[in-house]
């Protein structure tokens, strides 16, 4: 079986994401592996619906195995990414005994990952988890590099920590059970990486052949950019664990993205389809300042919507947009930073945006 194995280097907190079909199966040996004991509590924490294609297989291993494991599940969707769900968890944990030596596995996409992570880093001032991502999207993006987090009213992710995962596991066959708009709106991250660091991901993902294979979700193809994806990622969080540098370029499209998000509510887009959107708009500033060509913009453009990803920015109010960008966690000392990209591969941050520049790009 094709089995990938990518270190994120970062010293005593390092780990390693194993990609593979059908390593759900050999779950259990995996966490032997790492050092998961039979005698370690396990939570893992997904939702409904994952749970139903995975969860009760996942623990029916671990009780074959003779592994202490229970599943809580939480509400899907965005709007339940808050503290409420994170209250539940603890209450969870509370009554289940998790201590200082137990686990939690978030099973499931990025809202489980994300609150699930943000429980571990808090549980008894942080336990181990691992993640074992099931949509495109959690996969290549927020499995990896230890951003955990739940929403505030005000704006999303305010409330987090940075928490590494004690593993990452990646199974591309439960790909085949996400609808294809969330497969689509993974596939944005996996745009991203290619225009701000992986020209050579971009090119593979603008022929007919691979694009095909993909969307056919052909694990081969699958693997090769997930692997990708990640591999890049890793290089960044490495030199930037929290995100005082050169790791704010993974938020290519984010700032805007968060806003269209917000302003238009959870739910109407989904997280890749307003990072895509997001991305176009950037691409517009990075044509009024003179950084990449007309030429680029429309291969970014013409990429996302290749695989069904909307770029046309929908009618928002200005001053709204201001207000959530001001409050977003990327301004730095009142001033608003943007990753603009300077060529398909290469991206930089500025805080020279005048708003002028941006708010035409809204009604």
């Amino acid at each position: 079986m094709n089995k990938k194995k990518i270190l994120v280097p970062l010293g005593d907190k390092s780990y390693e994401v194993t990609l593979e079909a059908g390593i759900l199966d050999n779950i259990c040996e995996e966490l032997l592996k790492i050092g998961i004991t039979k005698k370690r509590k396990i939570l893992v924490i997904s939702n409904e619906e994952i749970s139903n294609l995975y969860g009760e297989k996942l623990l029916n291993y671990f009780k074959d195995n003779n592994f202490q494991a229970h599943i809580f599940l939480i509400k899907p969707g965005e709007s339940y990414k808050n503290l409420k769900t994170l209250t539940e968890i603890y209450d969870v944990a509370f009554e289940f005994g998790l201590d200082r030596n137990s686990v939690i596995i978030a099973l499931g996409g990025g809202i489980v990952g994300d609150v699930s992570g943000f429980a571990a880093a808090t549980w008894l001032r942080g336990i181990e988890y691992i993640q074992i991502p099931t949509t495109l999207l959690s996969m290549v993006d927020s499995s990896v590099g230890g951003k955990t987090a739940v929403n505030h009213p005000k704006g999303k992710n305010l409330i987090g920590a940075f928490h590494q995962p004690k593993a990452v596991f990646i199974d591309p066959e439960t790909l085949k059970s996400l609808p294809k708009r969330e497969f689509n709106a993974g596939m944005a991250e996996v745009i991203k990486y290619g225009v701000i660091q992986d020209k050579k991901l971009f090119e593979f993902l603008e022929i007919e052949n691979n694009k095909n294979a993909l969307i056919n979700l052909t694990n081969e193809y699958l693997i090769e950019i997930i692997n990708s994806s990640i591999k890049t990622k890793s290089f960044i969080v490495s030199q930037d664990e929290h995100e005082k540098g050169i790791r704010a370029i993974l938020n290519y499209g984010h700032s805007f993205g968060h806003v269209i998000e917000n302003l238009c509510g959870y739910g109407k887009y989904l997280h890749g389809e307003a990072i895509s959107i997001g991305m176009n708009i950037a691409g517009k500033i990075a044509i009024e300042k003179g950084l990449w060509s007309q030429e680029e913009l429309e291969k970014q453009k013409h990429l996302l919507e290749s695989y069904d990803l909307p770029t046309e920015i929908p009618k928002i109010n200005k001053e709204d947009v201001l207000t959530i960008l001001m409050g977003d966690k990327k301004v730095r000392d009142g001033k608003m930073r943007f990753v603009l990209p300077k060529g398909i591969g290469e991206v930089d941050i500025y805080d020279d945006v005048e708003d002028s520049l941006f708010l035409k790009f809204f009604s």
